[in-house]
């Protein structure tokens, strides 16, 4: 689910309890829950679409007894919109159902990237993964099932976590300015988001694999300047990766030592060639490529990328634009619902 989109409202406004076709649904008589009645952004076209997971979370809530709201969006932008609503409206309580890209724009609609607040007092955030990808929650250990999951949404166990923030160049040259809770990229990894966001979606996880393939034959190494807290690192780099959370990619452990509670990125400068990288994907997968004489590590609070020429920059896995890019942490933005 990419941002960007037009601005005109979601069909569906939030406040009725639906199900995935947006038809209202019956539920078991239900109490409140102490954060207030959690709204349920559902997002069925993360990956390939699986309306079953937002009909099991649904029924694993009512078994609980937990009273709750559900809006499905219909088009790129949208979840951002309603969670903007709803927190206007004095919503405390938002989960997420779908991919990295709806926890982007949820999050986007939950915090003033501007000005690096939350948009109310006590905002909290669940996450039930139905994507082509939700690595966020591997982080947390909350890759679960839905009806696990729904345990978790009626407890009042909640974690203050960071965000990253990212100020970048847009498509039409003008600033802009994001919020992210995992991963950012920029470079390489930025150009596989924006080759595959250009792909049809039926394609699911594909799109990114042809997106790895077509950005490895046209991506060449720049000179690049990545200023961080321990000072300055200039070289020919391939990609550099600001890390909040440890996983992407799928389940890729790309940045085992980040944690998203101690105000700091893990910030990763690799200086081999795209073929190196991929040559690297089976470390990746356990964070032994941490190792590699070719990737050059620090933990930051702030990153800056400048580049010889603009490096394509993604975020959650969602294509933003390009460099020059700045990257800044803030600290305990929302809680998470653990």
């Amino acid at each position: 689910m990419r941002s960007g989109a037009a601005s005109s409202r979601p069909s569906i406004p939030f406040g009725p309890a639906v199900g995935p076709d947006g038809g209202a649904t019956s539920r078991r008589t239900a109490v409140e829950h102490p954060l207030g009645t959690p709204l349920v952004i559902a997002n069925p076209w993360a990956g390939r679409r699986d309306a079953s997971i937002l009909d099991r979370l649904r029924a694993a809530l009512e078994a609980k007894g937990v009273r709750h709201e559900v809006v499905v969006t219909d088009r790129a932008g949208a979840a951002t919109e309603l969670a903007e609503r709803a927190i206007d409206a004095g919503r405390r309580y938002l989960i997420a159902l779908g991919g990295d890209g709806t926890v982007h724009e949820v999050i986007n609609g939950m915090v003033d990237a501007e000005r690096g607040t939350a948009r109310g007092q006590g905002l909290v955030l669940g996450v039930v993964a139905n994507g082509s990808g939700c690595d966020l929650v591997r982080t947390f250990g909350l890759d679960r099932d839905p009806e696990t999951l729904a345990g978790h949404l009626a407890t009042e166990d909640v974690l203050a976590i960071d965000l990253g923030r990212v100020r970048y160049v847009g498509p039409d040259g003008a600033p802009r300015v994001r919020v992210f809770a995992n991963i950012a990229e920029v470079g390489f990894g930025g150009q596989v988001a924006r080759t595959a966001s250009r792909l049809p979606r039926r394609l699911g996880p594909g799109r990114y694999s042809v997106g790895i393939v077509a950005a490895w034959g046209a991506f060449r190494r720049v000179p690049a300047r990545v200023e961080h807290d321990g000072g300055v690192h200039e070289a020919a780099l391939c990609n550099v990766v600001i890390a909040n959370g440890q996983f992407f990619g799928g389940g890729l452990h790309v940045a085992p030592r980040a944690l998203p509670t101690d105000g700091r990125f893990n910030l990763q400068a690799w200086v081999g060639s795209p073929t190196d990288v991929l040559r690297a994907s089976r470390q990746l997968r356990t964070g032994a490529h941490l190792s590699r004489s070719d990737v050059h590590e620090w933990q930051s609070s702030v990153v800056r990328v400048e580049s010889a020429r603009p490096l394509a920059v993604e975020a959650d896995g969602e294509a933003l634009g390009v460099g020059p890019a700045s990257f800044d942490v803030l600290p305990r933005a929302i809680g998470l619902k653990l």
